[in-house]
């Protein structure tokens, strides 16, 4: 049975200076591939590579902002001619956002987090996909969330987006899968990651409340996803296209 060996393959991860896309773009050098780091944090970014570097893969780091589209596909058409193509993407940068009730949310706060979290995943699959289709292969995996799927007191930015996330996933599925890409979603629940522990960290009682709901009695790690994450790009899941993958301990089927 084919396995997540990654060997000779390059896979671009975006938000990887941290959290779930850290997890994520170490583990792919560990199962072989070369890494291209998108985030916005120079100093993270160079981190996770030297990581890479000791693990013995190559890696490239661009800090930009994944909302800015000519700055996404100047990077995306770099890391592709340096690696020789792209093999897999993961498209998981994205926000939280300010929490306050949908009537009183700050506009200029909901029009950012919708720039970050489906304008800058659209931006990175408007130029992953021309370069896997004129390759005849490829696989991007989207981040979306437990929160695309129910609603949460407070998010209406955030779970407005990650819905958003859901449906741009089906449609590039229907679209390119009969070119040769596939395109699914992973869903990640309620993981210990650096943006939760901040919420849990100013919001009393949030981490007891967090813990109570999760079938499984506890939090997620972001190594989890990064597992969920690699085996969508590998060999293993050829015929997994336009789903959503929820890894999130049972935290929707409640």
């Amino acid at each position: 049975m084919p396995g997540t060996d990654l060997q000779g393959r390059h896979v671009l991860v975006t938000g990887a200076g941290k959290g779930i896309g850290r997890a994520t773009a170490l583990a792919a050098a560990q199962a072989g591939a070369d890494v291209s780091l998108v985030g916005t944090t120079q100093g993270n970014l160079e981190e996770v590579a030297a990581l890479i570097g000791e693990q013995g893969r190559q890696a490239r780091v661009y800090a930009l902002d994944v909302s800015d589209g000519e700055a996404v596909g100047r990077c995306i058409a770099d890391a592709a001619d340096a690696f020789g193509g792209l093999h897999g993407a993961f498209n998981n940068a994205g926000i939280d956002g300010a929490l306050a009730p949908t009537a009183d949310y700050p506009e200029e706060d909901f029009d950012r987090v919708l720039q970050v979290n489906i304008k800058g995943v659209w931006n990175c699959m408007r130029h992953q996909l021309p370069i896997m289709t004129a390759a005849g292969s490829g696989s991007i995996v989207n981040c979306a969330s437990g929160l695309a799927s129910v609603g949460q007191y407070n998010m209406s930015a955030y779970c407005a987006s990650k819905a958003a996330v859901l449906g741009l996933t089906r449609v590039a599925a229907l679209e390119y899968g009969p070119q040769g890409v596939r395109v699914n979603a992973v869903s990640p629940g309620v993981i210990d990651t650096p943006m939760m522990r901040t919420q849990m960290d100013n919001i009393e009682g949030l981490e007891e409340m967090l813990l109570q709901s999760q079938p499984v009695g506890r939090l997620g790690r972001p190594e989890e996803i990064a597992s969920a994450v690699l085996w969508l790009w590998s060999d293993g899941a050829t015929f997994a296209h336009g789903a959503d993958f929820n890894v999130d301990g049972g935290y929707i089927a409640r």
